[in-house]
């Protein structure tokens, strides 16, 4: 997406050489000061260009600068640095890598000891996160304030965060709206009966200046945009409108409106009315929302008109830009205020609050948790003052840079739009996303049967959730599906039968392109109270108690079954077959259930649930002798064993 340089500055840059450096030097800082960023990188930009050669391509090289004095190194450093910031303040992180990373070569240690960390961001930004990680690292090792190392740690936590969800994307397809977008700014789309309601800075016929107003256009002629007039008589000189937000009947609309004053944005939220076709001018809401000396934004309303979430930096928060909620009455103007908290707030800014009622859950966009870079996407469920943890909608719906706006398709659950800045030095776009969602399936069995098993109890869960994501009921032939929006390899699910041993088994994971996750069958194997159950395999050297490694395995699942049934208690037995005296097998026979005991001991498993008893040749399961009175080795066999039993399930 090209750059804009908005052309109402254009008419401030004077028509100079750069003989001229010392006139754009006192230009720059005086428009960086006044936190004018875009005219402050075009004066340092000019200097800048002054002392290199290389392309803007290409990360500028010492070897590219001119010998020149320490006095004037100095000077041309703190050109680089104001520009670099000049960059990453008005969010060109492209541009602001590049000075950083010559400053981050050139700079003497300590002169500006916060580069690493800025240089880091703008990494992360433009997705470039083992990058940034080194950077952010560095910085964090050193930090020279609390305050910054702190934001360089929660950044880490992003930036790795952010490589597991390239790793394991959700499943939606995430597109640009290529007919509404003009490359100039366009963002905060809604559906309103059948129409498309966003915002743009498009310059419109004579305009001298880009200027954001609220358009809308017929979802089915969606290439003609038309721009809303207010019939606004505006004392403050130039004014934006942006966000629209409209009721359920869409003659009701609520929008912010921001002007510059002394230097400063002044934003505010408005309401209008949509009159015999025309909507008519908009009017301030009172101070409920519109706290006097403070900035309210990005509203939404809900379809019945009664309920309005908004951003404001307004005191009673949690700092920075917080979502707020307002009761509206019959006229549509605010009655109550109160701030979501701190479950959905953060210390940082949390803005554009979407809620849908249908559901109680809040989307809303933050640079306060951890994401993939920018703003982030998070939804919360809830309502009137209860708000769940919020959750990251993950990559791709969430980007590296700022990701704003999101709202659902009214006709479509599985569609939703989206204001992002991705792929852009600048600007948001209008996206459109449709998740696709993918199956985990199977069958429960009986271990002892292999039929299959009705009524059992599924769970799938993410470890990283202390509950379960959904659960599921096995229908007549023991099938069960779930429903996923991403692919992670830590699902599981928990598969539960009374009179079962619960197991718990990682759900698999699919390839790219795969649409369904089928689990082979799964068997619960049944059992009783005090009732020996014999396990298979467990093997020990000739006449002694030493487990063979070949028994590892079996103990291993004995282990699985422990951790998947935390509350029940065994017995581990052990039998010998008839030959030898009585006391000298029970003897070994003791012996060798505790060797298994110790197996488990060591793999986790608490003393309190495992007991260990020796039977020696009191309890054969078959004939240690024929009838002839020969020896049966068949029948010792199968009395040599070690087995089982659940004590208690509670």
């Amino acid at each position: 997406m090209k750059k804009l340089l908005p052309y109402f500055l254009l008419l401030f840059f004077p028509l100079v050489s750069f003989g001229q450096a010392k006139n754009y030097r006192a230009l720059a800082d005086t428009a960086f000061n006044r936190h004018e960023y875009y005219t402050a990188a075009y004066y340092y930009k000019h200097i800048a260009d002054g002392t290199t050669d290389e392309p803007k391509s290409s990360v500028p090289r010492s070897s590219a600068v001119k010998r020149i004095s320490s006095k004037k190194a100095e000077t041309n450093q703190y050109i680089i640095y104001r520009l670099a910031e000049s960059y990453r303040l008005y969010k060109d992180y492209t541009d602001a890598t590049i000075w950083y990373a010559q400053l981050a070569k050139e700079a003497p240690a300590g002169q500006y000891p916060l580069i690493p960390l800025w240089y880091g961001i703008c990494l992360q930004a433009n997705g470039k996160y083992n990058e940034a990680l080194v950077q952010l690292k560095h910085f964090a090792g050193n930090a020279p304030d609390p305050q910054y190392a702190a934001l360089a740690k929660k950044e880490i936590i992003s930036c790795e965060y952010a490589l597991k969800q390239l790793e394991h994307p959700r499943a939606v397809d995430v597109s640009a709206l290529v007919f509404l977008n003009k490359d100039q700014g366009d963002y905060a789309l809604t559906v309103n009966l059948g129409r498309y309601w966003f915002t743009s800075s498009r310059l419109v016929d004579k305009d001298k200046f880009y200027t954001n107003r609220v358009y809308s256009s017929a979802i089915l002629d969606s290439t003609k945009a038309l721009a809303t007039n207010f019939k606004a008589f505006d004392k403050e000189g130039q004014i934006e409108y942006a966000t629209p937000a409209l009721d359920g009947t869409g003659t009701r609309m609520y929008l912010t409106r921001w002007y510059k004053k002394n230097g400063k944005t002044v934003s505010a939220i408005y309401f209008s009315q949509l009159v015999s076709s025309v909507w008519q001018q908009p009017v301030r809401l009172n101070n409920t929302v519109n706290a006097e000396g403070y900035n309210s934004k990005h509203p939404f309303v809900s379809a019945d008109g009664r309920r309005l979430f908004f951003s404001s930096d307004r005191p009673g928060g949690e700092g920075g830009d917080d979502i707020w909620e307002s009761n509206l009455d019959d006229a549509g103007q605010p009655k109550t205020v109160s701030n979501l908290g701190d479950a959905v707030n953060t210390a940082y800014d949390e803005q554009s609050p979407y809620y849908d009622q249908a559901d109680k859950v809040l989307f809303f966009s933050s640079n306060g948790f951890t994401g993939m870079g920018g703003f982030d996407v998070y939804r919360s469920e809830g309502d009137f003052g209860r708000w769940s943890v919020p959750v990251n909608l993950g990559y791709p719906v969430n980007s590296s840079k700022d990701d704003l706006y999101y709202s659902l398709d009214p006709t479509n659950p599985n569609k939703f739009y989206l204001s992002s800045a991705r792929g852009s030095d600048c600007c948001l776009s209008l996206f459109t996303g449709q998740y696709k969602f993918l199956y985990i399936s199977g069958r429960v069995i009986d271990c002892r049967t292999n039929g299959g098993m009705a009524g059992a109890r599924v769970i799938l869960k993410d470890p990283d959730v202390k509950m379960g994501l959904a659960v599921k009921v096995t229908d007549a032939k023991g099938d069960y599906v779930f429903q996923v929006k991403e692919k992670l390899p830590r699902y599981k699910l928990e598969i539960s039968q009374k009179g079962y041993f619960t197991k718990v088994i990682p759900a698999p994971i699919v390839k790219p392109g795969i649409d369904t996750l089928i689990n082979p069958e799964i068997c619960l194997q049944n059992y009783k109270i005090n009732v020996q159950i014999t396990i298979e395999n467990i093997y020990f050297d000739f006449g002694n108690a030493h487990l063979r490694s070949e028994s590892f395995d079996t103990l291993d699942k004995l282990v699985a079954i422990m951790n998947d049934n935390p509350k029940i208690k065994i017995e581990l037995g052990s039998h010998t077959d008839g030959i030898g005296t009585d006391a000298a097998n029970m003897k070994l026979s003791q012996a060798r259930a505790e060797a298994c005991v110790d197996y488990l001991l060591l793999q986790g498993i608490k003393s309190a649930r495992i007991t260990a008893r020796g039977y020696g040749k009191r309890m054969p399961i078959a004939p240690n002798k024929l009838p002839n009175g020969k020896d049966n080795p068949e029948g010792r066999q199968l009395n040599r064993r070690t087995t089982f039993t659940v004590k208690s399930a509670e």
